[in-house]
């Protein structure tokens, strides 16, 4: 499974790469990725039609490990995605821009 840091994410943001949140709905509305579309992992098999498959997309939680369970189940379905090592916090902590609210 490829991983990336918030610096490389913040780079594929930029080109407009889609960002699937895997945290819980409390989670992501109290601060988030700008972007981001939230998918929690609670859901994420149900709801996995909604991921984009046609280009590579990004996962994304806390801290990067329910990411990586989510991004290893996508490459199962042949999807290529790639977790986000350190998660929102590591992008909180970077003092990037964030998003709140439902």
């Amino acid at each position: 499974m490829r991983e990336i840091d918030v610096t490389e994410l913040e780079a594929v943001l930029a080109t407009g790469a889609p960002l699937v949140d895997v945290r819980e709905a409390d989670e992501f509305a109290d601060v988030r990725v700008p972007g981001a579309v939230s998918i929690p992992l609670s859901e994420f098999v149900a709801r996995v039609d909604e991921v984009p498959a046609d280009d590579t997309v990004y996962v994304i939680c806390a801290a990067g490990g329910r990411s990586a369970q989510a991004a290893q189940y996508l490459e199962a379905r042949g999807v290529d995605a790639v977790n986000v090592a350190g998660g929102t916090m590591a992008w909180l902590q970077s003092g990037r821009a964030v998003e709140s609210g439902s």
